[in-house]
């Protein structure tokens, strides 16, 4: 990196806008995963579609992110951190200035893809550019606060959208983010740093079209999946094929020298249990929020605003409960907080069970808040475990990984949320409260459960794993104190 970039990272860093920059990004795709469920009827009534049809606009942004994600990396160090970063939140603040100026469902559904475009491209190359910028020791303090947008986004998506198509148009829901993405362009320019490699290999062509094909194609699959439009044995072919281009990627990376994603990073341990670890415990986590409405609505009789209010603590909680992780961390260690938490988070959606019509709501506020502080704490542990004994070279594959991971989880989690209900709800549009609280509740206890059992992939580490990241043993000297953002200072030469 030329040294004129240095005094912009110096000042970034110096005086917390960095993270800031990123978490902004992290809140805006975060907030539009979620914000369209509750418009979906309203957004049908004016484009003159059944609601149901509505299901490939939420689809097609879940799509496009599995296929741009893993080539982000590859492009922010071909053409800098700074203005792939820029380029993404382009992308975003213009397909969603597109997307409200839509009156057409297949428009809507190619503006959505565009969007989704830079929403793919926003995250992994925030979270690299946050990984190159500050050094091991001060990960956790940054990646701490990024990740609070990226829980409270999916928190007020729904009351956002019910709120906006109920009192406005559903168009502003899209608008919202066009004023956020051109101050987010201005602040980037001027602050962000940029960080690329000076010989960057060719990009993997092959590998990108079968890796990208095999993620596209299982994205699809889990957001189908239990639907009557498509056979058994169609679902069935569609996931073969899936795991087929997946394999042959696997080959192919095995066999190419400068791979599409470097699949070797899994032969590193906390690298492995991170991402492993995260996919599975967000399979479970992943689908709670889908239970709430259900649970909050149909079965207790709450207002779409007060379902959404409801879910207000865990953000709340996230947010006010953020500067312990660095110290928890500091203290405790990966392998204690992330096996000791993922019971804990099990624990605490089994109790979700407990909630009926004779529940106070002060019970139920705390329990969302307990729920979003733990939540929180898993989260941000993972996420920096994935970067603890990863060399400079790797981690924007690294970072690659672990975003398209994620991704997956998450529809996969919803997926599973959704046959979970149909299992112990068969029909959830025709039945009694006092069914649907029975079901949800069982639904709720198999989440937990599974949560807890992903805890066993947590117990492959060490006690001392990750100490780079975490301070585990050089936090006892130093008292594992929180520091402000502000006071994160970043390395002294440049990492790429």
């Amino acid at each position: 990196m030329s040294s004129p970039e240095q005094p912009a990272t110096d000042t970034a860093a110096r005086h917390g806008l960095l993270p800031w920059l990123v978490a902004v990004a992290f809140f805006m795709q975060a907030l539009d995963t979620t914000i369209l469920n509750t418009a979906v009827p309203s957004i049908a009534r004016a484009l003159g579609v059944a609601p149901l049809s509505m299901k490939s606009v939420l689809s097609s942004y879940s799509l496009s992110l599995a296929v741009f994600i893993p080539v982000s990396g590859w492009m922010a160090n071909r053409f800098g951190t700074r203005r792939v970063f820029a380029a993404a939140i382009g992308l975003f603040a213009l397909g969603s200035l597109l997307c409200g100026l839509a009156r057409d469902l297949h428009w809507l559904v190619a503006f959505r893809i565009l969007q989704g475009c830079g929403g793919a491209m926003m995250v992994p190359v925030g979270r690299l550019t946050l990984v190159r910028a500050f050094p091991k020791s001060q990960l956790v303090r940054a990646m701490s606060f990024v990740a609070v947008p990226a829980l409270v986004g999916p928190m007020l998506g729904p009351l956002a959208g019910g709120l906006i198509t109920g009192y406005l148009h559903w168009s502003v829901i899209f608008f919202l983010n066009v004023p956020i993405g051109l101050a987010g362009l201005l602040l980037v320019y001027r602050f962000l740093p940029d960080y690329r490699e000076r010989s960057p290999p060719p990009l993997d062509v092959a590998g990108l079209i079968l890796f990208s094909s095999g993620i596209a194609l299982l994205s699809y699959v889990l957001e189908v999946f239990g639907e009557h439009r498509l056979s058994a044995q169609q679902v069935l072919a569609l996931l073969g094929l899936s795991l087929l281009l997946l394999g042959a990627y696997g080959v192919r990376s095995a066999r190419t020298a400068n791979p599409l994603l470097r699949l070797r990073l899994f032969a590193v341990r906390t690298f492995r249990a991170a991402v492993s670890g995260s996919f599975f415990t967000r399979i479970a986590i992943g689908g709670v929020p889908f239970l709430f409405p259900l649970l909050y609505q149909v079965g207790l009789g709450y207002t779409p605003v007060q379902s959404g209010l409801l879910l207000m603590p865990q953000a709340l909680a996230a947010i006010t409960l953020k500067v312990l992780t660095p110290r928890i961390l500091a203290r405790l260690g990966y392998r204690a907080v992330l096996v000791t938490n993922t019971v804990m988070l099990g624990v605490l959606i089994g109790l979700f069970a407990t909630i009926g019509a004779a529940t106070p709501v002060w019970l139920i506020v705390l329990l969302a808040f307990a729920y979003g502080f733990f939540q929180s704490l898993q989260f941000t542990s993972m996420n920096t475990l994935v970067y603890a004994d990863v060399e400079e070279g790797d981690a924007s594959s690294a970072s690659t990984i672990s975003s398209t991971a994620q991704q997956l989880s998450m529809s996969f989690g919803v997926a599973t949320a959704s046959l979970v209900a149909a299992w112990f709800v068969p029909d959830r549009f025709h039945t009694s409260a006092p069914q649907m609280i029975r079901g949800v509740h069982e639904a709720f206890l198999v989440l937990g459960v599974a949560t807890i059992v992903s805890a066993v992939v947590f117990r492959s580490l060490r006690a001392g794993d990750g100490s780079a990241i975490s301070l585990h043993r050089a936090g006892a000297a130093e008292g594992g104190g929180a520091l402000a953002l502000a006071d994160v200072q970043p390395p002294s030469q440049p990492l790429s």
